[in-house]
C-alpha cells in the first residue's frame, strides 16, 4: 500500500529534479579533484558540496507535497472551467444513452427545446425524426436536417465508446461492459434556410399560354369586332400575369410566353389559376367562350430546362383537352382546371396528315402489331381491327395482340375466328407477339396512351417504330419516343379516329362488314348508344361504317347480356348510396359465374347517372384481388382529375382507377374522403 501511495514525477518535472542531481555529482567530482591539489581548499569545497546536497534534498521533500497540491488544485479548477465552458457553450449540445434518453444537456440545448434540467426525456419526444434506428451504431457521424417549431437545425450525432473508461474504473466491474454515449449537436440554420428560400422564391419560372379555340371564337363574332375581342383577351392575360409580378409576351396570334418568380407561380397555384375562368367572361357577342391552356415549368437546373418543362406541360394540357393549367417540375406534375367540355374540331386536316404519316411509316416495314389496353373492350378491339385493315390494304402482314378475352370483345372475336377471309393467327397473345418482333416491326397502340396498362408493355421496349392512336386525356405517364402520336381528347372513341384515318389512306381501303361491325360497336359502346361525347364527326364516322356494311341491329344483338349480368348490374344500382345529395356510390360484387365484373361495374355507373340530381357516380368492383373503380359524370364534375389522384385516369366524364390491398368498403370510404376534400377546395 505504501508503495502505491508513493508519488513519482515524470516528464519535464522529473528532468528538472534529475538535473540538480547530476550537477551535484559533477560538483562532487570537482571536489575530489580540488582535494588532490589542495587539502584545505578540498575540505572547504566538500563542506559546500554537502550543503548543496542537503539543500536539494530538503527542497525535493518539501516541494513534492506543494507541487502535488498545486497540480490537484489546477486539475480541479481546469475541470470546473471545462464544465462551465460546456455548460455555457452557445452551441446546443447533449448526451444520450443507448436508448436515446437525454442524460446531460447544456444550457443552450435546454433553452432551444425548452427542456427542464431535471427531466430526462427521450430525444424522440422533441425530434420525432430521431428514432432509435437513426442513432449512430459506429464512430461514423450521422447528420440530419430537421425542424423544431419555426427553426431549422442541422443535427449531428457521434457515438462515444465508454468501454476503456469502464475497464479502468475502480468503482464498477467493466470487463464485460460495452456501453457508449451519443453526443448530439444542434446547428441553427434558420437564417440560412430563410435566405435560400428567398433566393429560391425569386428564381424564374417559364410559362406558355395557348388559346385553345382562337379561330373558332373569332369566327363566332362579327368581323368588325374581332380586333376588340383580341385586345380584350390580350389585356386580360397581361393584367393577370402582371398582377403576379410576371411578364407576358405575345409570340404568335394565339400564344404567349411568360416569365415570373417562383413565388408568384406558387400564388397562382394556390388560387388555382383564376385566369382559366376569367378569360371565359370576355364576351362581346361571341357565341363561343374563349378558353386557354397554361403550361409552367420551374425548379429546373437551368432556365432553359424550365422552358422545356413548360413546353411539355403545355403539350400535356392540350393533350388533356385544354382549358387547364399544368405545372411541371423535375419531380411532380400538377393539374388545375379542366372543367370545360372539349371543343370538337370541324376540320379533318389533322386526320388526313396523320393518315399519310401512318402510311409512310408502314410502307417498307416487315409486319405490323396492334394492341390496346388490358382487359380490352369493344373500342380497343374495334380500332385494332381498323388498323389491321389498313395494314392489309397496304399489303403488310398484321396481327392483333389480345391476352384475355373478356365478355365485351368475345362476340366481336367470334366474327373472325374460323372465318376463311382472315388468317388463323390474326389474333395472338403476348408471347407470340414478342417472338414476332423484328427490326422492321411497326407497333400500333390504340385506345390507350399509358404504357403500364397496355396489353403487352414489353413490346414498347422491343419495337423501334411505335404509333399511338387514342382519345383519352393524357396523364403524367405517357408512351415516350413514339414515331407518330395522334391523341385527340375531343373524339368520342378510338374507333371514330381510326374510321377517319381509313378514309384518307391512299387507294381504296375496302372495309368488310365484320370490321365495320367491330368499329361501329366501339363507337356505340363508348358513346353509350350515341348519347355521350357525340359530335358531328362521330355521326360522320358512323355513317361511313354504315356505308361499309355495318348493321345496327346485328351489332345490338352481339351485345345482348345474359340474365346473370343484367341482375348483377341491377343489384349494384339498387344498392347505391346517395352521398351529399350529389354523388352515387355503390359496390358491384356479382357472383363468380359473371365473366367480366368490371364491365358490369362500368355499366352500373352509367345507369346511376340517370338519377335526378346526381352529378357523378362511382362503382367499386372487387375482382382478382383488386378494387376497380368506375367513375362517371355528365358535365359538372371532372372525374378524370379525381381518379388521377389514385393512379388512374380517363376522360373528364368517364374515368377509372385500380386500388390494391383494400376492401370495397374501404375504397368507398376513400372515395367519400376525396369527395369531401374536393368540395372543400372547390374543385368539384
Amino acid at each position: 500500500m505504501a508503495k502505491r501511495k508513493r508519488i513519482r514525477f515524470k516528464g519535464k518535472l522529473k528532468s528538472m529534479f534529475l538535473t540538480s542531481l547530476w550537477l551535484g555529482i559533477l560538483l562532487f567530482a570537482v571536489n575530489v579533484a580540488v582535494l588532490l591539489v589542495s587539502r584545505d581548499a578540498g575540505l572547504i569545497l566538500a563542506g559546500f558540496t554537502f550543503l548543496y546536497f542537503l539543500i536539494n534534498v530538503l527542497i525535493y521533500m518539501n516541494s513534492r507535497a506543494i507541487l502535488m497540491n498545486e497540480m490537484v488544485s489546477f486539475a480541479t479548477e481546469y475541470g470546473q472551467i471545462q464544465k462551465t465552458l460546456l455548460r455555457e457553450l452557445d452551441l446546443p449540445s447533449a448526451l444520450l444513452d443507448d436508448t436515446g434518453r437525454i442524460v446531460w444537456s447544456n444550457r443552450a440545448f435546454e433553452q432551444t427545446v425548452r427542456l427542464d434540467r431535471t427531466a430526462r426525456k427521450s430525444i424522440t419526444s422533441f425530434f420525432p425524426e430521431v428514432t432509435l434506428d437513426k442513432l449512430p451504431t459506429d464512430e461514423d457521424e450521422v447528420q440530419m436536417e430537421l425542424e423544431y417549431g419555426e427553426q431549422s437545425f442541422s443535427l449531428q450525432m457521434r457515438r462515444i465508446d465508454l468501454t476503456e473508461m469502464a475497464r479502468n474504473s475502480e468503482i464498477i466491474d467493466g470487463d464485460s461492459y460495452e456501453g457508449s454515449l451519443i453526443a448530439i449537436y444542434l446547428f441553427d440554420e434558420t437564417a440560412l434556410k430563410l435566405a435560400l428560400r428567398e433566393i429560391d422564391d425569386q428564381s424564374l419560372a417559364a410559362g406558355l399560354i395557348y388559346l385553345d379555340n382562337y379561330d373558332e371564337a373569332l369566327e363566332s363574332v362579327e368581323e368588325v369586332r374581332r380586333s376588340l375581342l383580341i385586345a380584350l383577351i390580350d389585356r386580360k392575360v397581361n393584367k393577370y400575369v402582371a398582377s403576379a409580378g410576371g411578364i407576358a409576351k405575345k409570340i404568335e396570334k394565339d400564344k404567349y410566353f411568360l416569365v415570373m418568380p417562383k413565388l408568384s407561380c406558387t400564388m397562382l397555384c394556390d388560387s388555382r389559376f383564376e385566369i382559366l375562368e376569367e378569360v371565359k367572361t370576355v364576351n362581346i357577342g361571341n357565341e363561343m367562350a374563349v378558353t386557354l391552356s397554361v403550361g409552367v415549368g420551374l425548379d429546373g437546373l437551368t432556365y432553359a430546362q424550365n422552358y422545356e418543362f413548360a413546353r411539355s406541360a403545355i403539350d400535356l394540357a392540350l393533350g388533356r383537352g385544354g382549358d387547364q393549367a399544368v405545372v411541371r417540375t423535375p419531380d411532380t406534375t400538377l393539374y388545375f382546371g379542366g372543367k370545360s367540355q372539349q371543343i370538337e374540331k370541324n376540320t379533318r386536316v389533322k386526320a388526313r396528315v396523320k393518315a399519310h404519316a401512318l402510311e409512310e411509316i408502314i410502307a417498307g416495314k416487315d409486319n405490323v402489331l396492334v394492341m390496346g389496353h388490358r382487359q380490352g373492350d369493344a373500342d380497343s378491339f374495334g380500332s385494332a381491327v381498323g388498323i389491321y385493315r389498313i395494314a392489309r390494304a397496304l399489303d403488310h402482314r398484321a396481327q392483333i395482340v389480345v391476352n384475355e378475352v373478356t365478355s365485351s370483345i368475345r362476340p366481336l372475336m367470334e366474327l373472325f375466328k374460323g372465318n376463311p377471309d382472315y388468317e388463323e393467327d390474326m389474333i395472338i397473345d403476348s408471347a407470340r407477339a414478342v417472338d414476332a418482333v423484328g427490326q422492321e416491326t411497326v407497333l400500333v397502340v390504340v385506345d390507350v396512351n399509358k404504357p403500364s396498362i397496355t396489353e403487352c408493355p414489353e413490346l414498347l421496349r422491343l419495337c423501334k417504330y411505335i404509333v399511338v392512336f387514342d382519345h383519352h386525356r393524357q396523364g403524367t405517364e405517357v408512351i415516350e419516343n413514339a414515331t407518330l402520336s395522334y391523341v385527340e381528347p375531343y373524339a368520342s372513341s378510338a374507333c371514330e379516329m381510326v374510321s377517319e384515318i381509313v378514309q384518307y389512306i391512299e387507294g381504296d381501303v375496302r372495309v368488310r362488314s365484320e370490321e365495320a361491325d367491330s368499329m361501329y360497336a366501339g363507337i356505340m359502346i363508348d358513346t353509350n348508344n350515341f348519347s355521350s361525347k357525340t359530335g358531328v364527326r362521330t355521326f360522320e364516322a358512323a355513317a361511313f361504317l354504315r356505308r361499309s356494311g355495318a348493321d345496327v341491329t346485328r351489332v345490338k344483338k352481339l351485345f345482348r347480356e345474359d340474365a346473370l349480368e343484367y341482375k348483377a348490374r341491377a343489384d349494384a344500382v339498387s344498392q347505391a348510396e346517395i352521398y351529399r345529395d350529389s354523388f352515387a356510390i355503390s359496390i358491384c360484387d356479382p357472383d363468380d359465374d359473371v365473366e367480366s365484373p368490371t364491365i358490369i361495374g362500368a355499366q352500373a355507373a352509367n345507369e346511376l347517372l340517370n338519377i335526378r340530381g346526381i352529378r357523378a357516380s362511382f362503382v367499386c368492383t372487387p375482382w382478382q384481388g383488386r378494387i376497380y373503380v368506375s367513375a362517371r359524370s355528365i358535365d359538372e364534375v371532372n372525374v378524370q382529375v379525381l381518379m388521377e389522384k389514385f393512379g388512374g385516369g380517363g376522360h373528364m366524364n368517364e374515368a377509372g382507377c385500380q386500388m390494391d390491398g383494400i376492401s370495397a368498403t374501404e375504397a368507398v370510404s376513400i372515395l367519400r374522403g376525396a369527395l369531401d376534400k374536393g368540395i372543400e377546395e372547390g374543385t368539384l
